[in-house]
């Protein structure tokens, strides 16, 4: 069987997976999201932070619980780093410094999960399951809560209420994020990922030296890491790593572990605002740009070029053999059109279009399917953009799902669009000017710069993959990273929020002859034309600076 041929059977099983888990989870979490029924653990909880779960928030009361939650999650983490030192099963590790405990406090609170450290070598049992874990869990239910107060804004009138975001957080934990990660961790252990709390062992000697592992509660949190499109490695070679991905087969369902909730909230969405067609079109938008995005990977990567590439099938260079070509691009497009940030291989040895696919994939705002919740709220956005975009053309004031969009939404969806852009180009050109940042590229020309190209684009985009070839453990990237990802994280979601309060006051608008549709296939092209243009005209200049030279001159 080739290569070639493998890829596309990986593909099928994927898709086919993926359809079977689509219409029962996304049931499931409407369900969810829907009850008034609170479960005795929860009520637990909600004593303990003296939270009223039954009290229906405004926006403005739903963002402070949001910011609140996140800014004592941040402070929480970093102490808990700069403590290390002090604390049983560091594996005698010491506390981390202050930049890169700030950064990563940042990274995990804010679903980046951008590493700057080797994990294996920095992290004991402590922070790697009692803080870094933990965030994986409540950082992703935090962006599922902001999703569905979107949607609620959609399906409510006249009230501008949201629902209560305690409740939102606890439930999506307790019963989403929670349960599958159990059933996730368990397969994980049964494909050979590792799960226990032993300290450092001697395995042998490599290169005339002894060589060193570390034991760990693995497999538990490479299921979150990947369900919840967190994306932080217990390791530092991160999902390449045979002990959080031994084999072909824990590949692709680590694929399907990231790609599940964001796809799945698709119906969520439908069922929620009463039209699952609507949440068909979502669904069909996302799903027409990540096969693109797939199909344009494994050809640029299996493109033979030389004789070296005719050995070895395609551009191998960085790829694991157990996951070959079809398996990294496969796990490369979902990644980072994704929030996840995990990787199976370096996407700094792609070819020159094959890395700027990865970050293309990013620059769209992972939306394609995008995180759990993010990915939801940043599609809606551009829904609502091309809408506009649509009443312009027919001389029409724009409506999406009953609700109209005036001058007030789409100045909301505008800022959101334009925060991470500016985040993304405005400190890349500012590393690029001064002279110390350069100074932790590993390469020159186009692919040096596509290095602190991908670093910002990961940390405002919230993905947390790297390029691989960027010394980014500097006081400067550490830093300027570090509020990359919590601007690019908490500064969209102020713009959903006060648009999904804004949509939540209106009177529902009737549908009339003139009304477009939103729900037929000319809509999602529409849709995807939107998006890539926007991205375009947004990042082509950085793009041809980067991976499009390095593409045309290899």
């Amino acid at each position: 069987m080739s290569s070639q041929i493998a890829g596309v059977l990986q593909l099928t099983v994927l898709i086919a997976a993926l359809g079977l888990a689509y219409r029962p989870l996304g049931d499931y979490m409407a369900k969810v999201y829907s009850s008034e029924k609170h479960y005795k653990p929860e009520k637990w909880i909600y004593k303990a932070i003296g939270a009223n779960p039954a009290a229906e928030m405004r926006w403005p009361a739903y963002l402070r619980g949001v910011l609140a939650f996140s800014a004592v999650s941040v402070l929480f983490l970093y102490l808990l780093q700069r403590v290390q030192g002090s604390l049983p099963g560091s594996l005698g590790f010491s506390s981390i410094d202050p930049d890169q405990a700030f950064n990563t406090a940042a990274s995990f609170v804010a679903n980046t999960n951008w590493q700057s450290y080797y994990g294996e070598q920095a992290m004991g049992h402590v922070v790697q399951t009692g803080g870094l874990a933990v965030q994986n869990f409540v950082s992703a239910a935090v962006g599922m809560a902001v999703a569905v107060a979107l949607v609620r804004g959609f399906a409510r009138s006249r009230s501008g209420e949201l629902g209560n975001f305690w409740a939102d957080l606890v439930r999506g934990t307790v019963r989403i994020l929670l349960p599958i990660s159990v059933v996730g961790a368990i397969v994980l252990v049964a494909c050979g990922a590792i799960q226990n709390f032993s300290g450092i062992h001697q395995v042998g000697q490599f290169m005339g030296g002894t060589q060193e592992w570390n034991g760990g509660a693995v497999a538990s949190q490479e299921a979150i890491k990947e369900l919840g499109t967190n994306g932080g490695g217990y390791f530092n070679a991160n999902s390449a790593h045979p002990f959080e991905n031994p084999n072909p087969f824990s590949n692709l369902f680590e694929i399907f572990l990231i790609l599940l909730i964001p796809f799945a909230l698709t119906r969520t969405f439908g069922r929620m605002v009463g039209s699952l067609k609507q949440g068909y079109a979502i669904l069909g938008t996302m799903a027409v740009i990540w096969v693109g995005f797939v199909a344009l990977m494994m050809w640029t990567e299996f493109a033979h070029r030389g004789p070296a590439f005719e050995i070895a099938g395609g551009a191998m260079e960085g790829k694991e053999t157990r996951f070959g070509i079809a398996g990294s691009s496969l796990f490369a497009v979902s990644t980072t059109l994704t929030s996840t940030g995990a990787v199976n291989s370096f996407h700094s040895s792609y070819t020159g279009f094959g890395g700027g696919l990865t970050m293309l994939g990013m620059q769209l705002g992972e939306i394609a399917p995008g995180g759990v919740g993010s990915g939801l709220y940043g599609m809606l956005i551009m829904a609502i953009i091309a809408v506009f975009i649509a009443g312009l053309m027919v001389g029409r004031t724009p409506e999406y799902l009953g609700k109209k969009i005036g001058t007030r939404q789409i100045k909301f969806a505008a800022c959101y669009i334009l925060i991470t852009p500016a985040l993304v180009l405005g400190f890349t050109a500012v590393a690029m000017a001064l002279p110390t940042p350069g100074n932790s590229m590993t390469n020159t020309g186009a692919h040096g710069f596509s290095e602190i190209l991908y670093a910002y684009t990961s940390g405002a985009n919230n993905n947390g993959s790297a390029f691989a070839g960027l010394n980014a453990d500097t006081q400067w990237f550490n830093t300027t990273i570090g509020i990359a990802m919590l601007l690019g994280r908490f500064l969209p979601m102020v713009f959903v929020l006060a648009l999904a309060g804004s949509l939540a006051e209106q009177k529902p608008v009737p549908e009339t002859a003139g009304t477009l549709r939103t729900d037929k296939p000319l809509y999602v092209g529409l849709l995807v034309g939107t998006i890539l243009i926007i991205t375009g005209l947004t990042y082509f200049p950085a793009l041809a600076l980067g991976p499009l030279a390095e593409g045309l001159a290899s």
